[in-house]
């Protein structure tokens, strides 16, 4: 015999194993709602440049010396460089894009038939609306980040 197994056994002859009585948890599948919150949320942080932010770690805002006054203006778009972005700048083109996510949702939601009318009306006005923000703020934010792009 193993002298390390003889080891084992000797207190194991006197000690006894307890009877335990174990439920396994059971775990609830989340609802849809909470999935679909946690995808748009994962969206938002992945589209607004989260990886970008904790890597580069840049200032939340800029600043910009006007050149007449010498005063300090904030600035919130990084110009002329397409790689780079303040904080506050990715924040503001996610929430853009995340709007017109919403929109094209809604657009599928005014599609159905089991809806009152009304309410069809509303979530089409509504997605119309939201994809048209968030095209034309784009648009402006790309102007501002870009002078002279697409004139």
């Amino acid at each position: 015999m193993d002298p390390f197994e003889l080891l084992l056994r000797v207190p194991f002859s006197v000690l006894r194993v307890p009877k335990l009585r174990l439920k396994i948890p059971t775990i609830s599948l989340p609802s849809p709602m909470t999935v679909f919150a946690l995808v748009l949320l994962t969206y938002f942080m992945v589209i607004s440049g989260i990886v970008y932010d904790v890597i580069v770690e840049p200032p939340g805002i800029g600043s910009r010396q006007d050149p007449a006054t010498g005063t300090v203006h904030p600035v919130v778009f990084l110009t002329g460089r397409v790689n780079g972005q303040y904080i506050i700048e990715g924040l503001s083109s996610g929430f853009m894009l995340l709007l017109g996510g919403l929109g094209f949702i809604l657009l599928d939601l005014a599609v159905d038939k089991n809806r009152a009318k009304s309410v069809r009306l509303s979530f089409l006005g509504a997605g119309v609306s939201f994809i048209t923000i968030s095209y034309a703020m784009s648009m402006l934010f790309v102007r501002i980040k870009i002078p002279g792009y697409l004139r």
